[in-house]
């Protein structure tokens, strides 16, 4: 990013380096920092972990499901508390239980214990995801929003990339190692009480009437248009992509587990430096134009992957992925928190935030279907209908010049 903001035009220099020396963004990249620790930061361990207690593979599986699974079903609720009672009400207390929950996995031995504490460990997880997001919206506007929003994207790719590298290394120590990562969520949330006021809005009194209002903003057909491209997005990550390509690169290429995490890396890597220049696009193009070329770009990588013959010319579709997330992710967001009242952010962003575990959980069994039909072959067809859906949804769901309106 640093690079970007030492090539940039003297106009965009300024006004980046105006957002740099704003805190309250480095209170949002710490808290999106912890958010993802708690999957990416164990997953190289998980050999370890069921070597050393004599776990089979789907019981160690429980330690990533044990952890996700409360955030299906807090993260709205987790929304709406934050629009009531405040962003730290929320944010300040989930820190703490993501760290005292996860750091005391070091100390215990038993499988079913460690369960538990992963399931506590994802409750305080549960709305760092999209609270992280709602308070962009809430301290960021014009173009300084679209800005922040790509800035924390890539954050969060740069994180996703290395903390498989940091848990791999502490996992060398010993398997309970990595549980101590969750600590660093301790400092994070004395930097949010001491370092972050409370975002400001008029709060709506009466609880009846503000439900009537969400679900009355939430049904309009924009929004439930974001809400459906958010879904396809992750069916297409979490399916196509990252469940699907180790198996095409291990049959096709002959690549071990460490040759394709790099290969993977390499997609964050394009995601994290692209995302430093969504601000920028978004003030020229529009959220809408860069939506649409990033599922123009999903269906041209669909259509690349199964006829691609050397290994060489794989990393092209890998890059232009990860052009495409960095498009689409920070869009995503930024359209929603400009679609949202302001009393009514918290929610919104942690609806959106449900909906993408829909999708990361349905994804792989969705794609599965083409795999099952047409092999290989039929992933990635099937990924290239499912890019074609969001680009129907982009030309009749969403208005142009909707998604820039700022409520």
């Amino acid at each position: 990013g640093w690079i970007f903001l030492f090539f940039a035009p003297e106009k965009d220099q300024m006004m980046k380096n105006s957002l740099f020396r704003d805190r309250r963004l480095y209170v949002i990249f710490s808290i999106t920092l912890i958010g993802v620790m708690g999957v990416a930061s164990l997953t190289p361990a998980l050999p370890k972990i069921s070597q050393a207690l004599n776990l089979s593979k789907s019981e160690v599986a429980l330690l990533i499901s044990a952890f996700t699974f409360p955030g299906i079903f807090l993260t709205p609720v987790a929304g709406v508390i934050a629009d009531r009672l405040g962003r730290k009400a929320v944010l300040v207390p989930s820190l703490f239980i993501f760290a005292l929950a996860g750091a005391a996995i070091f100390f215990v031995k038993s499988f079913h214990v460690i369960i538990v504490l992963r399931v506590i460990q994802g409750i305080g997880a549960a709305p760092l995801g999209s609270i992280n997001t709602t308070l962009v919206g809430d301290f960021f506007r014009g173009k300084d929003r679209p800005a922040a929003m790509g800035y924390n994207a890539s954050v969060l790719s740069l994180s996703t990339a290395s903390y498989p590298l940091i848990g791999g290394a502490l996992a060398g120590i010993a398997w309970y190692f990595p549980f101590l990562m969750p600590l660093l969520a301790i400092p994070v949330g004395l930097f949010v009480i001491f370092g972050m006021k409370e975002p400001e809005f008029e709060k709506v009194s009466d609880f009846d009437q503000y439900l009537r209002a969400i679900s009355d903003s939430i049904m309009k057909k924009e929004v439930m248009g974001i809400f459906l491209l958010g879904i396809l997005t992750f069916i297409i990550l979490y399916g196509a992509f990252l469940t699907y390509i180790p198996f095409l690169v291990e049959e096709k290429f002959k690549l071990n587990a460490p040759q394709i995490g790099m290969l993977l890396s390499l997609s964050s890597l394009t995601t994290a430096i692209l995302a430093t220049q969504v601000g920028r696009l978004t003030h020229k193009y529009g959220s809408l134009s860069l939506l649409k070329t990033a599922f123009l770009l999903y269906l041209l990588v669909s259509i690349m992957i199964p006829n691609v013959k050397t290994l060489s010319l794989f990393l092209v579709p890998i890059l232009i992925f990860g052009s495409a997330q960095a498009l689409n992710i920070p869009s995503i967001q930024t359209s929603l928190a400009n679609l949202a009242p302001d009393n009514q952010r918290g929610a919104f962003m942690s609806v959106n935030g449900m909906v993408l575990r829909i999708g990361q959980t349905i994804g792989p069994m969705i794609v599965g279907i083409g795999y099952s039909v047409g092999d290989m072959n039929g992933v990635y067809y099937l990924s290239a209908l499912i890019a074609l859906c969001g680009l129907l949804v982009l030309f009749t769901m969403i208005r142009p010049g909707k998604l820039n309106m700022q409520q």
